[in-house]
């Protein structure tokens, strides 16, 4: 760790109240060392790292830390407070602050080295010396591993030297520094015996070695896995936790960490041998399977640093009762790529997000297929014959023809897919057959994308329920092939048939008939509507629904003519967030970092493409000026198009589509509205907006951050 921190990294005097401010105080140091290229930025990736979870930690530690790709290398500041700032512990503020800077490309070796001070956090005599240490050399020295814990205090000077003189080689650590760099290979084992100075790959090789000496009793053995959203501490603090506390239980404790620098698989063997598991994670667990079928207690990242004691006995206690949880089991899709102690409510927005992100592409390619064959053969496309029966290579029309074909069945899987892969989300692999079996019962008897939801959440949730049923284990092999789609099948298709399937069909007739007659104000207001939606998470749940609202309305040969002016709406509102910030980038550069003005550039083609989410950028930089100012100028845009009476059959595309669009200039000009207005309103507030004392106004070049940063002195906190 000796290029990671020196002294000027380091504040024995934190005077910062918030742990906003601690963090902007720590970072102004790294930027005055060059360690950070954009303040702003990266102080915007540490608080998106801390809205995940709080990094604070009992015992008074705080150590805020994210992967950014304005750290140019990987950077360590300490900070220490008098009155001590809140970070999120349970037992109160924290007094020891660890910035910790990791580049977005971080090599491997370096990032071992920073999870070793993660392994250390845990070690009361470190922590305590560090609130003794009274010379910013010698902590850095502490800190790097060139003094150890029980060194004299009194020597910090002496210590300071020696920091400066090594704080360019790495090999003038000390054997204990190259230890804790080797404990925090992927793999580590804890033995109840073992030395405390066995390196990893020592223990790992021979897991069992020295566990019990003098008893003839086999010791209860735990494998773990630890993890967190940065892979950087908790990691590895959470391992080192366990391991300290399997130590103390006479319990084996094998924990494979699955942080930034990769991970290596525990043995087959080991993990066959363990008698129970621990989850210690915020992210979800890479290969879960592998863990199947044993006791296990499934935890956040933090209870495996806070109450590692009470892990191993609760596994220990199912264990001796025989529970094998749920949690043991592989993750559904959606678990899979979800985070820990997630609601219903959050679970059943990622199931209907599933089905719709696979539906989208039917949608794209089918419907601009049939916008093609309307271009190139007129609306009478529509009544061609087959095909199969007449196709003449030289003719304009056949082709059309063709086009328009290939579009339609396209579309005919649109239900189905949402469908299938909303239950797929649900219940994996085994949800995919009773989805599709339902999606195209819900085709069958016009229930719609209505029809399509509910069989979906139906499916998913009756294979779920048939999962947790207790089947023998010769049975188990053909559950999946055999049992679960008949059963399943067949229980999701009597309910669609018999059951919920006519109601939905009402109901879905309803919607088209009233949107069929939408006209007036009522059609601008919707317009308006639809626009708020669209800009409000620019590509987000919100965003989608409007979306597939939109699409289910042209998802058929022959749509009305209010579902076109829906779909146009909707596309001119979609394009409006990222134009604007183009534009805003462009008449105002000086109100913008750096950065976002390089995103800017990248904003023109994606806002004219129709991708909402080249505006993300921008809004989660400044999201209480941006989303805002992106909503109104999108409800101007979508309320205008209604009025003009614009329409739209491709339900992608942006400009590229303008010749399919009716009104196509009016089209155009109520784009460019929505831009203006966006634009005016981003300027206006970014203008209003005041710098932070003591920080860089985006662009301006001056400030006390880039004072220092041209000294090459640390920003006084």
């Amino acid at each position: 760790m000796s290029d990671m921190i020196t002294a000027d990294l380091v504040d024995l005097d934190l005077s910062a109240e918030t742990k906003e401010a601690a963090a902007r105080s720590l970072a102004e140091r790294m930027v005055a060392q060059g360690r950070v290229t954009d303040l702003e930025g990266f102080l915007a990736d540490v608080a998106a790292r801390e809205a995940q979870m709080p990094t604070g930690l009992d015992g008074g530690i705080g150590i805020p830390h994210c992967r950014s790709a304005h750290v140019t290398e990987p950077t360590l500041a300490f900070g220490r407070s008098a009155a001590g700032i809140d970070f999120g512990a349970a037992d109160g503020p924290a007094d020891l602050i660890f910035l910790i800077a990791a580049p977005a490309g971080a090599d491997d070796a370096h990032l071992t080295i920073l999870s070793s001070l993660a392994r250390q956090l845990m070690n009361a005599d470190f922590t305590s010396a560090l609130r003794s240490v009274r010379d910013a050399g010698a902590a850095a020295a502490l800190i790097r591993g060139d003094e150890t814990p029980g060194e004299d205090a009194q020597g910090a000077q002496g210590a300071s030297e020696s920091a400066s003189g090594a704080s360019g080689s790495p090999s003038g650590a000390s054997d204990g520094a190259k230890a804790a760099a080797s404990a925090t290979e992927d793999t580590v084992v804890a033995s109840g015996a073992a030395s405390s100075d066995a390196t990893a790959a020592d223990t790992t090789s021979a897991p069992a070695a020295g566990a019990t000496a003098g008893s003839g009793e086999r010791p209860f053995r735990i494998v773990a896995v630890t993890s967190c959203p940065t892979g950087i501490a908790h990691t590895y603090m959470a391992a080192e936790s366990l391991e300290n506390a399997g130590r103390e239980a006479g319990v084996e404790v094998v924990v494979e960490t699955q942080g930034s620098a990769g991970f290596t698989r525990l043995d087959p063997a080991v993990i066959a041998a363990a008698d129970g598991v621990i989850f210690a994670h915020d992210v979800p667990v890479r290969d879960k399977d592998r863990f199947a079928g044993k006791p296990t207690v499934d935890v956040g990242v933090k209870a495996g640093i806070n109450r590692p004691a009470e892990l191993i006995a609760e596994v220990r206690g199912r264990a001796e009762r025989g529970e094998v949880t749920a949690g043991s089991a592989p993750g559904t899709p959606v678990e899979r790529a979800g985070e820990s102690g997630e609601g219903y409510g959050t679970k059943l927005r990622k199931w209907l997000m599933s089905g719709v992100s696979y539906m989208v592409p039917f949608v794209a390619a089918g419907g601009l297929l049939i916008a093609l064959g309307f271009a190139l053969g007129g609306y009478e496309i529509n009544k061609a014959p087959s095909v199969m029966e007449h196709f003449v290579w030289t003719q304009a029309d056949s082709w059309a023809a063709l086009l328009f074909q290939i579009g339609v069945v396209s579309f005919g899987f649109l239900v189905p897919v949402l469908a299938g892969y909303i239950a797929y989300g649900m219940a994996d692999r085994p949800g995919l057959v009773p989805g599709f079996v339902g999606g195209a019962i819900s085709v069958t008897i016009n229930a719609g994308f209505l029809g399509g939801l509910a069989a979906g959440l139906i499916a998913g949730g009756v294979v779920m329920a048939i999962q947790k049923v207790n089947i023998p284990v010769a049975l188990r092999g053909i559950m999946p092939v055999v049992v679960i789609p008949l059963v399943s099948s067949a229980i999701v298709g009597f309910l669609m048939f018999v059951v919920i399937g006519k109601p939905i069909a009402e109901v879905q007739k309803a919607l088209t008939d009233g949107l069929n007659g939408l006209t007036g104000t009522n059609a601008v207001l919707l317009g308006a509507l639809l626009g708020l939606m669209m800009c409000f998470d620019l590509g987000g749940p919100v965003n989608k629904v409007a979306y597939t609202f939109a699409t289910a309305g042209i998802a058929v040969a022959t749509p009305s003519d209010s579902a076109m002016k829906i779909m146009a709406a909707v596309m001119a509102a979609g394009m409006v967030p990222p134009l604007a910030m183009a534009l805003a980038t462009t008449v105002r550069g000086k109100l913008f970092t750096q950065t976002e003005r390089e995103n800017g550039k990248a904003a023109w083609v994606l806002g004219a493409s129709f991708i909402s989410e080249g505006a993300i950028p921008f809004a989660a930089a400044d999201p209480l000026r941006v989303i805002p100012s992106s909503m109104v100028g999108g409800a101007v845009t979508g309320a205008l198009s209604m009025a003009f009476g614009a329409t739209l059959r491709a339900p992608h595309g942006g400009i590229f589509v303008v010749p399919l669009i009716g009104n196509a200039f009016l089209y155009l000009v109520a784009i460019a509205a929505g831009v203006c207005v966006t634009t005016a309103l981003v300027v206006v507030l970014k203008g209003l907006r005041k710098p932070a004392v003591g920080t860089t106004a985006p662009g301006t070049g001056s400030g006390a951050a880039a004072t220092a940063a041209e000294r090459k002195q640390p920003v006084a906190a």
